[in-house]
């Protein structure tokens, strides 16, 4: 090697490891995903799920902002008799979770996550879908949810996907910063 990224036959390290990294991103697309509502069962495994998909994320929280964002299995419980909450699963691991809670013509987004390995091979887009076909069926007419200004790869994913920013609140969380994203369906 040269020092410069080069090996003899001329050949880029830089770019044999871009390559690398384009198939793991492909194979990780390439990942079934099935969708389902959740059961009282799997609420343990949706708690740890969400715990894992924000902890990257908890110095930015405010201590009570990440417990909200972070609920028990307890109060996943209690979210379900509110509205529904669906799971993403991969190989019958569950990889993902949403819920949603009528709000008038309207439902509230929450509790969304994607565990960080899994990200880009579409549970998020089908949990979103989910939500969506849910909602219209209800007769509904938006949908709205609060993100973190720090949640970027949820945001664009939340863009892609139809929302857009508003001046609604809430504006924080116990304190950690919050933006209102919508979407109109079923016009």
């Amino acid at each position: 090697m040269d020092g410069e990224g080069w090996d003899a036959g001329g050949e880029s390290l830089i770019a044999e490891s871009a390559e690398n990294g384009r198939r793991e991103r492909e194979e990780m697309r390439e990942v079934q995903v099935q969708i389902r509502r959740a059961r009282i069962g799997d609420c343990a495994a949706i708690a740890e799920l969400l715990y894992q998909s924000f902890v990257e994320f908890k110095p930015l929280y405010t201590d009570g902002g990440f417990a909200a964002t972070t609920p028990s299995a307890a109060l996943l419980e209690t979210r379900m008799r509110e509205g529904p909450l669906w799971v993403a699963l991969s190989d019958g691991v569950i990889v993902g979770t949403v819920s949603a809670v009528r709000k008038g013509a309207s439902a509230y987004i929450r509790g969304m996550a994607v565990l960080p390995a899994t990200r880009g091979a579409g549970a998020g887009c089908r949990l979103l879908q989910e939500v969506e076909q849910w909602a219209a069926g209800e007769g509904l007419t938006r949908l709205f949810l609060s993100t973190t200004p720090f949640l970027a790869s949820a945001i664009r994913r939340y863009e892609k996907s139809g929302f857009r920013r508003t001046d609604d609140g809430p504006h924080d969380l116990f304190g950690t910063p919050l933006f209102t994203m919508e979407k109109v369906i079923g016009t």
